[in-house]
């Protein structure tokens, strides 16, 4: 079959087709929100995992991330819209009916920490399995530090139905098969590179911290101070996302590609074999004593930190390069959301239905492939937008030229406003158009955004974000409560609870290596080729 190019008015014609239509009804999606558990008093709880929510190894819901204290709430694919925020809502109930008298931290950054070192690893048991994921943690200290570790986010997963592709493929002239399905899933992501300095200007929500946060560091950037023991940027959308946040020197020397899959696949493992002099100093498993899994750049793929990943579903011990690998791309990891501090559940529906029209603009654009310097660009501007986002005729630049946020971003708007016409006409609503408005609306006046509404409620009574932060916790936790189960009740979680202790207990049960021999032999499998 002839490939054939089409402009980005052409895909928005036939995508507005009632059969493409009828397909888009089953995007699916998913969201994965961290929470720090927290005392009544601001700080952080340093209680092990309530017993009440199952085993965090083996929940397929409720698991912890870094810490103890980090919980991770998971819901799964979903293509009914509203019902990812109603199972999170379930989610947070059940789990705050079953962690006493604490509350969850609504922001990104950290609450108060008087000692980093007190910050719990997470504990998953005494299984191989179970210890690697301790192990990784343990580098992830070692490397980074702990409170880096301990900052909160919000992860959107994004899927188009496979009926959507055979069209997709038939209307551009290719063969639908799953390299076809993964070559386009990487067109978008490289428009989403492109574009991603958006999503923290309109849902960065980190412009200030607790300055505990910065103990034993010399940051170089112009903080000002405000109410008792905060620091902030004036025009900063996420300090989560800056260099204060997940940050790996090494990592700037991979260049991932993101124009084939392939490509991708062969860095990342090349990331996983390659020695790092930085993290050469910590244990590997040298004398039994393991304070990381490698001395490599990355200890697994999932210390990468992008804003964004391919993904595809792992089998027991499988590598997400060897799930690549295997069976092509199945749906894409958004990872530039800071937690929303102004909604009980960490992310709004309104932001679900803008990410849909994001995510599928990224893909009506024709996206050229991107060069090393353009890559750096897209960096450079994410860079410049979490810290000065809201700055007056901010700008950022694109391949030979600068243009002000405000102009790219309302540029930008124009094409998301024929993506929601679309998406409206597929679910027969005008929430896709509304949400566009609402984003528009921020893009004209910045302290409509949420680091400018959150800045505002702090400068106007001299409120520590910690305050901020507890009063709207402890809000949350008696509103939360008092919701009704609208999807899973009380029964039903507190079976998965039992479930999965139980399948921790089989996992431990089945072992019948020494952890060195599992590590040995996880990290010595070949690498899995294409369709094996």
């Amino acid at each position: 079959m002839t490939s054939t190019f089409l402009t980005f008015d052409a895909r928005v014609s036939a995508v507005g087709k009632s059969d493409f239509l009828n397909s888009l009804r089953n995007i699916r999606r998913g969201v994965e929100r961290e929470a720090l558990r927290i005392n009544p008093n601001g700080r952080l709880a340093l209680t092990p995992h309530p017993s009440a929510l199952g085993s965090a190894l083996t929940h397929e819901r409720i698991t912890t991330d870094f810490s103890e204290s980090l919980l991770e709430f998971i819901t799964p694919p979903e293509s009914q819209r509203k019902k990812t925020i109603e199972q999170l809502r379930d989610l947070h109930k059940f789990t705050l009916n079953n962690m006493g008298d604490e509350w969850l931290w609504p922001m990104s950054m950290p609450c108060f920490v008087e000692d980093h070192n007190e910050i719990p690893l997470a504990w998953y048991g005494d299984s191989n399995v179970g210890k690697m994921k301790r192990v990784y943690r343990l580098g992830l200290k070692n490397r980074y530090g702990s409170m880096m570790q301990a900052i909160a986010g919000v992860h959107f997963n994004f899927s188009l139905p496979d009926e959507f592709w055979q069209k997709w493929a038939t209307l551009h002239g290719k063969a639908h098969s799953t390299e076809q399905v993964s070559a386009d899933y990487f067109a978008m992501i490289r428009n989403y590179r492109r574009f991603c300095w958006l999503i923290p200007y309109l849902f960065g929500a980190s412009p200030a911290l607790c300055s505990s946060f910065l103990t034993g560091k010399s940051p170089e950037l112009p903080f000002e101070k405000l109410g008792k023991g905060t620091v902030y940027l004036p025009y900063a959308t996420s300090l989560r996302m800056s260099d204060l946040g997940y940050t790996n020197a090494d990592q700037s020397s991979l260049q991932i590609c993101y124009n084939h899959l392939d490509n991708y696949v062969t860095l990342l493992r090349k990331a996983m074999e390659t020695e790092s002099s930085r993290f050469k100093q910590f244990p590997a498993g040298e004398g039994g004593n393991w304070q990381q899994l490698s001395h490599n750049i990355l200890q697994i793929e999932n210390e990468l930190y992008s804003p964004v990943r391919p993904k595809q579903p792992t089998r027991s011990m499988e590598k997400p390069s060897d799930a690549l690998a295997r069976r092509g791309v199945s749906y894409i990891e958004v990872r530039a959301l800071d937690v929303n501090p102004f909604s009980e559940v960490g992310i709004a529906q309104s932001q679900m239905d803008f990410l849909d029209v994001f995510m599928l603009t990224c893909l009506l654009i024709p996206s050229g492939k991107l060069s090393p310097d353009e890559l750096q660009l897209t960096n450079d501007n994410i860079a410049t937008t979490v810290l000065y986002g809201r700055k007056p005729n901010i700008e950022l630049v694109r391949p030979g030229q600068t243009v002000t946020l405000k102009n790219w971003a309302l540029e930008l708007v124009e094409y998301f406003a024929e993506a929601a016409k679309v998406l409206d006409a597929a679910y027969a609503t005008s929430d896709y158009s509304a949400s566009v408005q609402l984003e528009k609306d921020k893009i004209i006046d910045p302290e409509l955004t949420l680091s400018g509404k959150l800045m505002a409620n702090m400068l106007s009574e001299n409120r520590d974000n910690g305050a901020v932060g507890l009063e709207l916790a402890e809000q949350y936790s008696t509103k939360l409560r008092e919701n009704a189960y609208l999807h899973d009740d009380e029964t039903v979680f507190k079976q998965m609870a039992s479930d999965s202790a139980r399948a921790q207990n089989e996992v431990e049960a089945k072992d019948t290596k020494s952890f060195d021999t599992f590590i040995s032999d996880y990290f010595s499998e070949p690498p899995a080729k294409k369709n094996a």
